[in-house]
């Protein structure tokens, strides 16, 4: 793992903007094209605000989520909101999105329109993590009630639904598989006490406890992107 420490957040979201920047640059070089996974929550705000002003091909990229809670993108609680009120703007307001959340549809008969949306994606250039308190990432939530399923390495899925007790609205997420097969893939925090966790999560103990360890154990070179 390689550990990127910064002084502040404007720091920290400078630091992760630049290497996000570069992975799609190359990816678009390479192959024409580029995707992006990010995560929601109030973390990435600075990063999004400043990944939506460099000079990128955003017409040849697409961003998707790692995870959403199954509610309209009106809500405040909505991960596509976030995203397009903070990312999809200025220079990458030209950018593609493709939401995971389904209007009309329950979470778990939506399961197959999502991975027929999400599986052209693979592998992401780009995928960006956070963490809770609680050591969940993703919804990968200690006690979800689909976690074992979510976080199984042979699983050929892609898309989980996800309930869990500290998760709120039922949630859909990336699988395990799927967020392991990103060519690039960082974890995002900040705060004192996400530090504390996180270093408990690289010591030895159950996956589950600390669910962010499904990610840690398996994914070799992770960056990890912190500040206070």
């Amino acid at each position: 793992m390689e550990i990127h420490v910064m002084e502040n957040r404007e720091l920290l979201a400078k630091s992760l903007t630049d290497q996000i920047e570069a992975e799609l640059r190359l990816a678009i070089e390479l192959k024409g094209k580029a995707s992006l996974a990010v995560s929601g929550g109030s973390t990435p705000v600075l990063f999004f605000k400043t990944l939506s002003q460099r000079p990128l091909d955003w017409e040849k990229i697409t961003i998707t989520l790692v995870d959403e809670r199954w509610v309209d993108d009106s809500e405040d609680r909505s991960n596509a909101k976030l995203v397009k009120d903070f990312l999809l703007q200025n220079l990458a307001a030209v950018a593609k999105f493709q939401p995971l959340y389904q209007p009309g549809m329950e979470a778990e008969a939506a399961i197959a329109t999502i991975e027929a949306a999400i599986e052209p994606l693979l592998p992401f250039d780009a995928l960006v993590l956070g963490m809770g308190e609680d050591g969940h990432t993703a919804s990968f939530f200690p006690n979800g009630d689909k976690l074992e399923a979510a976080t199984d390495l042979n699983s050929k899925a892609t898309i989980s639904t996800m309930r869990a007790q500290a998760a709120g609205e039922v949630r859909v997420t990336l699988t395990l598989p799927a967020i392991l097969s990103a060519n690039f893939l960082a974890i995002h925090l900040e705060g004192g006490k996400k530090q504390q966790v996180m270093a408990k999560a690289l010591i030895e103990g159950p996956a589950n406890e600390l669910p962010i360890r499904h990610v840690l154990r398996n994914y070799q070179d992770v960056e990890l992107f912190w500040s206070t």
